[in-house]
Parts: structure tokens; sequence; C-alpha cells
């Protein structure tokens, strides 16, 4: 056991080593002394959009060189207990799970590699939407709502519902989530298809067995300085009451606010019970990033074109399967990432499929 123990230091030792180059940790960690100093500048703070825009770089920053540098002084310290447990083999016992949970952390940094794309450090737009089935299919719904809310509450992101539209009799239709923390777009992208449900309905009288399907779509939220402008004039703005359970001044002022693209006939609206003016800027920050979306589809279909290849065009693909009964697993279709507990993937355990997804897209 304590061979084996050592092994595993060893292997992990090289991977931090391997992992430094690739982080650019050096220029990183420059950068960070840079930050630091330009917010001890007395005029930092005059121009808070710029200020926290520089915030959130330091952030995303020390999101990468924190773990690296503590994972390190974590393994220095259990090379030395395993160094002692072979006068001491009660030590053993202890090491396991520390060196179990640092290879964790490890793998976490490992992430942190691929997660390289131009958008990949931005907050996440999430949208939700269930298909075929009715009542079922909402609930389904309902129930990964709550998924992504405990996997992000997980993270420490926040999660803010920027639009929802219930069932007729349970669940939700559709909604629209607002997940802000570093990395979100990048670890969420993954997510991005149909989710399918199989289980015995608790809305069917009869227990018979029923596939239910929600489509996910996961967009980076883009900045002020993303070149992509909105006219007034190709806007039309609905204002109206928002729907949905009561709640806060929500079903009792015309607060919610919906913005038809007329161009693109993209349709964006916002009712989160907050003022009117907030669920336009909301809706706003939608239609932009949605707009940038489409942008980039129709330049990677240009380059496609122009190299001769073909596009899958297509609603959505199914890429996870939830198996409830007569079974239980959860079965990504794309890497083959499989799980028994389905309660514990429910509950927000989403990491080993989006960890699976990112390193083999890499």
């Amino acid at each position: 056991m304590l061979d084996e123990i050592k092994n595993t230091i060893k292997k992990l030792e090289k991977k931090l080593e391997s992992l430094k180059g690739l982080l650019d940790l050096v220029d990183k960690k420059e950068k960070i002394e840079a930050i630091q100093g330009r917010m001890s500048e007395p005029n930092f703070w005059d121009d808070n959009t710029s200020a926290n825009k520089v915030m959130r770089e330091l952030k995303a920053l020390k999101v990468v060189v924190e773990p690296f540098e503590d994972s390190i002084k974590r393994l220095s310290d259990l090379r030395e207990f395993s160094e002692l447990a072979e006068e001491d083999e009660s030590l053993v016992e202890q090491i396991q799970p520390d060196l179990k949970d640092l290879e964790k952390t490890i793998n976490q940094v490992e992430i942190q590699t691929i997660l390289g794309g131009e958008f990949d450090q931005s907050n996440a737009i999430l949208s939700l939407n269930a298909g075929a089935g009715g009542t079922e299919s909402c609930d389904w719904a309902s129930m990964l709502l709550r998924m992504y809310t405990r996997w992000a509450d997980t993270k420490k992101y926040k999660v803010e519902i920027l639009d929802i539209l219930h069932g007729e009799e349970a669940g939700v239709k559709s909604a629209t989530l607002r997940i802000t923390g570093v990395m979100a777009y990048g670890f969420l992208k993954a997510e991005k298809g149909v989710h399918r449900l199989v289980r015995i309905s608790p809305f069917d009288s009869n227990k018979r067995r029923h596939t239910s399907f929600v489509s996910i779509d996961v967009i980076p939220e883009v900045e002020d300085d993303v070149d992509i402008e909105v006219n007034l004039d190709d806007l039309r703005i609905d204002i109206f009451r928002s729907s949905g359970p009561g709640g806060q001044s929500v079903n009792t002022t015309d607060s919610a606010v919906r913005l038809t693209h007329i161009p693109t006939r993209i349709v964006v609206q916002c009712q989160n019970e907050r003022s009117q003016l907030q669920n336009k800027e909301s809706a706003m920050r939608v239609l932009k990033a949605r707009l940038y979306e489409r942008k980039q589809k129709e330049q990677d279909k240009k380059m496609a074109s122009e190299y001769g290849e073909k596009q899958k065009i297509e609603w959505g693909s199914q890429i996870r399967s939830y198996v409830f009964q007569p079974y239980c697993m959860v079965k990504d279709h794309r890497t083959n990432c499989e799980v028994g507990s389905v309660q514990k993937v429910m509950d927000g355990d989403l990491d080993m499929f989006i960890e699976a997804y990112l390193k083999k897209a890499k």
C-alpha cells in the first residue's frame, strides 16, 4: 500500500511539472503583480466599469495560480508523510484520503490548460426548453434547472433566473439562467445539447415508463467592449406583466420586458421580479450574446463552405441519458462516461461528465 502511495505521488509530481509550462504560470504571476500594483493607485476606482473588468481578470488569474501552488505544497507535505509512514504504518490511513483529494484538485488544475478559448473565462447564459411530452417533459426541465443550480452552488457561482415559463400542471416549459463566475461558460459549454430522461412517470396512473427530452443551450455573456452593436430602430420592445407564481411585486406591475430583434427575428425576454429597467438591461445583455453567437456561426459556416466541409444542421443532438427505471444510470454518449448514482448527478455532481467532454474535445 505504501509503495502504491509513493508511486502516485511521483506521478502527480511529474504531472504538476508538465502543467507548469502549459499554464504559463510565470507570465500569470507577473500579471497578478502588475494588477495588484495598479489597484494600489489612488485613481483606480474612478472608473468602476474599468476597475471591475480588471478585478475579473485578477480573479481569473488567481483561480489558476493559487490551486497550482497549493497543490505543490500539499504534495510536498504528503511526500514527507509517506517517508514517515515507513516507520509508522498508521500514517498510511491518514495519507490515502488526502492523496485522493489532491488527485482531484490536480485534475481540475489540468482542466485549466484546456479552457483557453476566447470566452471560456466568461459568465454563461444557459437556456432550458422542454421537448414534446407535456407535463412529463416540463417536470424533467424543472429537475435539470435544479441540477444546474446545485452544480453552480458547488462552484460558488451566482445563479440568476432571467426568465421562466412554468408548465400548466407542473414543472417549467422554459427558463433562462445567468450563471456568473470565472470559467462558467468554459465548463457549461459541455452541457449544450439534448438531455434524455427515462423513468416511470409519476403523472401516469398506469405507471408506464416514459421518455422525455429537454434541450440545453449555453452561450457566453459578452463584455461591453465586444464589437456587437444593436440599432434601437431594429428593436421592438414589449412591456408586459410577469407570469408564474407570485412574489415581490411580480404579477402586480408591468415590469417584464420582451425584445425582438427584427432583422434576425431573435426574441429575448426577462421577467426576474425586478424593475423594468433592470429587466431591459438583462434582456439586452442576452440579446447581444445571441447576436454574437449568430455572427460566429455565420463565420464558421463560411469557412466550412470555403473548405468544402458539410455542416450538420439539426435542432440538437442527444448528448446524455438519465435512466431512473428499470435500472439507475447516467451516460454521456459523446464520451461514454457513465455512473450508476443518478441522484448524485441530479444533486449537481456533473464534473466527471464535463471534464471527460473537455478532455476529449481539446
